[in-house]
């Protein structure tokens, strides 16, 4: 607390920081019991606070879901919904894809407060901080056994599509698709939306 007794006018409120985990040391239920609007994932036990979503990444996301939810749907092959919903990785580490899928044969995992994992997540790159979507939840993603993981990036108009290998720890690139491209699910070979579209939303 910088030895700080009691914070003065204009300081943080040390008083309340000091009610909460360190980072580091927040535990599931320390991260289930906040209640706020902010958008919070917890990553090893250390909470991210995320930057509000632009209009670009609402508009990109609302499409691929009605994409999704639309193809889901009609042949009932399991729930889609969107962010904020709360998808456990592993003990320590929670994660709110903008995105998200589970086949209906796995509805088990499926929690009114969160869901235990996924089948596929959907992350829109966020300009803020890049390096979080493409690197750090690569890597949390696979190592939680989601079979596919679909990166939208607006600054290159692309979308990645990875898959998990046959160990199932680590993903591997189907195919980056362009404007001009169909992008398909290799979950759901059937589907398919056009890149163009994706990225023309605003």
């Amino acid at each position: 607390m910088n030895g700080r007794s009691k914070s003065g006018i204009g300081d943080p409120t040390w008083e309340v920081a000091q009610l909460f985990p360190n980072q580091g040391s927040w535990s599931d239920g320390d991260y289930l019991s906040l209640n706020t609007n902010h958008l919070i994932e917890l990553s090893e036990g250390r909470l991210e606070v995320l930057a509000m979503p632009t209009e670009e990444h609402q508009l990109i996301v609302a499409f691929l879901y009605d994409a999704f939810k639309s193809f889901v749907s009609a042949q009932r092959l399991g729930k889609v919904l969107f962010a904020p919903l709360r998808i456990q990785l592993r003990e320590g580490t929670f994660r709110e894809p903008d995105l998200v899928f589970l086949l209906a044969e796995n509805s088990a995992k499926r929690g009114d407060r969160y869901w235990q994992s996924a089948d596929m997540v959907v992350e829109v790159v966020s300009a803020d901080d890049p390096d979080r979507d493409l690197v750090v939840k690569r890597g949390e993603y696979a190592e939680a056994g989601i079979r596919e993981y679909w990166i939208v990036d607006p600054q290159d108009s692309s979308i990645t599509v990875l898959g998990l290998e046959a160990r199932g720890t680590q993903y591997t690139k189907a195919a980056t698709y362009r404007a001009g491209d169909m992008a398909t699910s290799i979950l759901l070979p059937d589907f398919a939306v056009d890149v163009s579209d994706v990225f023309s939303q605003t």
